[in-house]
């Protein structure tokens, strides 16, 4: 009896954790993706340039520095998938969604604070992981900051 609970313990109970990791995680990264495929809808119409020039013909009535960040964390079940590509190499695809996902929230995060705005130009992106100090494992977090200057056309729409 004494080794089938440990048995239990040591082998049915992390799998079941990684397996509700994996349901949650999913049902989390799902209704994400559907906040962002929602708001990036009403947002569509600021254009967006990783330039400085922009359409001169039209005067410019106003210019704002806008700036948006977000802090996503993975789930256990991403970062179990990934310590396993680590041991045999390649592409961590786990990561992939993250980081999209982290990228179109600060944008839509950025374009929320100058919804009125033709178009931002000289749109910057920068990622950063955060970690508890001197460990090199971190928190499982990363920070996506996008910001950019937000310009709103003389003559536009209001």
């Amino acid at each position: 009896m004494e080794g089938l609970i440990s048995l239990l313990i040591n082998l049915v109970l992390p799998i079941l954790l990684i397996v509700a990791a994996l349901i949650t995680g999913t049902i989390i990264e799902k209704r994400h993706y559907q906040s962002i495929d929602k708001r990036e809808a009403l947002l569509g119409n600021i254009v967006l340039l990783n330039g400085k020039e922009y359409p001169k013909d039209t005067p410019v009535a106003n210019v704002q520095f806008v700036s948006g960040s977000v802090v996503i964390s993975y789930d256990y079940f991403k970062r179990f998938l990934a310590g396993l590509r680590q041991i045999f190499g390649g592409e961590i695809k786990s990561y992939v969604s993250l980081l999209d996902r982290g990228r179109r929230e600060a944008i839509l995060r950025m374009k929320g604070k100058c919804p009125d705005a033709d178009i931002i130009i000289n749109l910057r992106l920068d990622t950063s992981s955060i970690s508890k100090g001197r460990r090199k494992r971190g928190l499982g977090t990363v920070e996506v900051f996008a910001y950019g200057t937000a310009l709103k056309f003389a003559g536009s729409p209001e």
